[in-house]
């Protein structure tokens, strides 16, 4: 061996006892490190790391999760957090850099836990962990470490994450899996109204949570038959469903609701929300087409009994004979072909423009069951639309001949706001409210400078 070699080997020996030096006092000096593999009982080396990875809005039922496998096995365990600079980094990086003693290792150490909140309805929260761990066992008793870590991006995306430390990768497996099973067991989606939308912030999923509509049937004014004919085909007791398996028969549907803006097709849709009152509910229109398809038919798979409303399906949905066609369109062809006839899924799909939608959407059996059109009031709808927009008000009306014949052609949004200009005028000219108020508002409507008010509200 030459010089400069023995000096070579010199210097990696020396590089190598100060590094384990610096090891072996990171983690002698860190009671964050003890906390944990005093409990596993094995050095932090030596454990494999087993990630659930989740989408962020995910983290109020990983929360759950864990909450529930704590309550059966370690109910008086207590959480612990990790003090520093966090950055993007994992809980796992983070113990590393204790361990190997590196310039940031006095960065972490042991502190109290992060929380954040996470709604858990349209008007209610809850607190949930955003950088946590906690001691626990597996079911059999052996020990596990569960890290929990909120929402933070990872490979382009906003996910939340539960590390499992353990001595041996099939115990932390086992633990997950569990959690996922409790997951799904306390999923805080189940039954509620969902709506995905973006937010400004580095495009992120946002998953709302909208009221639940309460609507009597006698607020639905359409021809009669059609929204018992639409009920008939979308709302099922769990009676019908059952027997319908009994007898091998499909549970997925769709439904087509067509019509010119203004008709009622949205307000008919809340209505059989109202009445699918045990169904997980996803709401899509706009962007969220275009960016949480997916996302959503799995969750509606997981959740069913479940209705994906896509509302305005014309813009992604138009006959590819007018243009290149849309990748969004084929997206959801696949997904509803990808949901088997035997879930319990329905679609209700809403648009203005049916002329223009895609055969493939249409014509195809096992995609859409239904097509309704949803047309402008008749006049005994005119009549039942006006006196039910007035019902909360002083009008009187003794008859509204003449409203109804004045009407013709116009849509349901245009007898509500009529409604609307009238009370208006009656609070800014006090006096008898009658058809004559009516009228005067109605005149102002039908004015020449009104042509594009009435244009958007579906006047003729």
């Amino acid at each position: 061996m030459n010089e400069s070699d023995a000096t070579a080997l010199a210097r990696a020996v020396k590089e190598l006892f100060e590094t384990a030096q610096q090891t072996l006092r990171g983690a002698a000096e860190s009671p964050l490190i003890d906390r944990i593999t005093s409990h596993l009982g094995c050095p932090l080396t030596e454990i494999p790391n087993v990630t659930l990875h989740l989408p962020s809005f995910e983290h109020v039922n990983l929360q759950r999760g864990v909450d529930a496998y704590l309550a059966l096995h370690t109910p008086t365990a207590t959480w612990f957090g990790i003090a520093g600079n966090k950055g993007f980094l994992t809980v796992m990086d983070m113990l590393a850099e204790v361990m190997t003693g590196s310039a940031y290792s006095g960065t972490y150490q042991l502190g109290a836990v992060d929380y954040t909140t996470a709604s858990t309805g349209p008007t209610t929260s809850t607190e949930v962990v955003q950088l946590g761990l906690v001691c626990t066992s597996a079911p059999d008793g052996r020990p596990v470490v569960l890290a929990v870590q909120g929402a933070r991006e990872d490979h382009g995306e906003e996910r939340c994450h539960l590390q499992l430390l353990a001595a041996d990768r099939a115990t932390a497996a086992e633990v997950r899996n569990e959690i996922e099973r409790l997951m799904r067991e306390h999923d805080v989606f189940r039954g509620q109204v969902l709506s995905f939308g973006v937010s400004e912030h580095r495009h992120n999923q946002l998953l709302t949570f909208l009221p639940r509509p309460s609507l009597r049937a006698s607020d639905v004014v359409l021809p009669d038959g059609v929204l018992s004919l639409i009920e008939k085909h979308v709302v099922r007791s769990v009676t019908q469903t059952e027997a319908l398996r009994t007898h091998g028969q499909h549970l997925k549907r769709g439904l087509l609701l067509y019509g010119q803006p203004g008709t009622g097709k949205t307000h008919t849709v809340r209505y059989l929300l109202s009445r699918l009152s045990e169904c997980t509910v996803f709401v899509l229109s706009g962007m969220a087409m275009f960016r949480h398809l997916r996302a959503t038919t799995a969750l509606a798979r997981r959740l069913a009994p479940s209705v994906v409303v896509v509302e305005d399906v014309d813009l992604i949905a138009e006959d590819r004979s007018r243009s290149e066609g849309n990748p969004v369109l084929f997206e959801l062809l696949n997904e509803m072909d990808g949901i088997g006839s035997e879930a319990d899924v329905t679609f209700v799909l809403t648009t203005n423009r049916v002329e223009v939608m895609e055969g493939a959407l249409t014509q195809r059996p096992g995609r859409i069951d239904l097509a309704v059109e949803v047309p402008k009031p008749d006049g005994d709808c005119r009549e039942r639309l006006l006196r039910l927009y007035a019902a909360s008000t002083p009008l009187e009306l003794p008859s509204a001949d003449r409203v109804v014949e004045a009407t013709e052609g116009v849509t349901a949004s245009f007898i509500k706001e009529l409604v609307r200009r009238a009370v208006l005028r009656h609070i800014d000219e006090p006096g008898p409210f009658d058809e004559t108020v009516v009228h005067d508002a109605l005149a102002e409507l039908m004015a020449e400078r009104q042509t594009l008010t009435r244009n958007i509200l579906g006047g003729r």
